[in-house]
């Protein structure tokens, strides 16, 4: 199995083809999904950053910490080894920690990171395996909670054996959203990416202690109406920010798995992304 898997990589990296037709491959050689998510960082090759860029063999696996509502699930992906690295949380979008969030949370690891994917629906039981049916727990959480268990995770991070203390955070969609309140409600962030997320308040913002860097697809007109709003008030708290805005794209344009994803944006997003947490929390 794990010989056909590095086959199926090599087809992957060369371009041969898509990561979305790679990810189904995977999954038929490994019997599901998820089991291709656990195997992933282990292929050949599959943890370098970029071709000529160190190799990184990465090891997921599910933890818990401690959150306001009690104990919170989540995929966590470190560096084999014994060096010490910035931590990073992902936050999964509103379908809960489905395989494709543990994908991208293994990756994040592979770019040199200490990464970890909580489980919001934790306090419901967890993500189920119906994603639709994830969807509507989501509605059913706690916000203030949830944003409180989030803010855990940067506590879990700061103080994790493998972390160098530093701690950033990036989501998508439900995670974007996230992800800009982690920002308002953690002193101790150090950075935040949130990927087209609902901005926070205009009397949010002069709580944020983090650096932004926030990513936005053209046609998504609910969640591109906060833009101004949100980058007036970073700008008039002092706050130092990027903000793009992906021409051409539509919101979850990131997700290699939904029929939105655009490879183009989402690698230069991704560049982006990685190299912003290195700057600004260290590697």
């Amino acid at each position: 199995m794990k010989r056909k898997a590095n086959e199926l990589y090599e087809e992957y990296r060369n371009g041969n083809v898509s990561r979305r037709e790679f990810m189904k491959k995977l999954a038929l050689v490994t019997g599901g999904t998820a089991a291709a998510v656990v195997i992933l960082p282990g292929c050949s090759g599959a943890s370098a950053r970029a071709a000529g860029k160190e190799v990184l063999k990465v090891i997921g696996e599910y933890v818990t910490y401690p959150g306001a509502s009690g104990d919170m699930r989540a995929w966590i992906s470190i560096p084999e080894g014994k060096k010490k690295y910035p931590g990073v949380i992902v936050i999964h979008e509103n379908r809960g920690l489905v395989p494709h969030i543990r994908d991208v949370n293994n990756r994040m690891a592979q770019e040199g990171f200490v990464a970890l994917a909580p489980d919001a629906l934790s306090p419901l039981g967890g993500t189920p395996e119906d994603q639709d049916k994830g969807r509507e727990m989501i509605g059913q959480l706690d916000r203030e909670e949830t944003i409180k268990n989030f803010v855990a995770a940067v506590k879990y991070l700061e103080t994790h054996p493998r972390s160098t203390g530093k701690v950033g955070c990036t989501g998508f969609c439900w995670g974007g959203a996230m992800t800009n309140q982690v920002a308002v409600n953690s002193p101790d962030l150090d950075a935040a990416v949130p990927y087209y997320g609902s901005t926070p308040s205009s009397e949010e913002v002069p709580k944020i202690k983090a650096k932004m860097m926030a990513h936005y697809a053209s046609d998504d007109e609910r969640i591109n109406a906060g833009i101004p709003a949100f980058e007036e008030a970073l700008k008039q708290a002092g706050i130092e920010y990027q903000i793009f805005i992906y021409e051409g794209t539509q919101h979850a344009f990131n997700n290699d798995t939904g029929e939105r994803y655009n490879k183009e944006a989402a690698d230069l997003a991704w560049e982006r992304t990685t190299n912003f947490f290195r700057e600004k929390l260290g590697s």
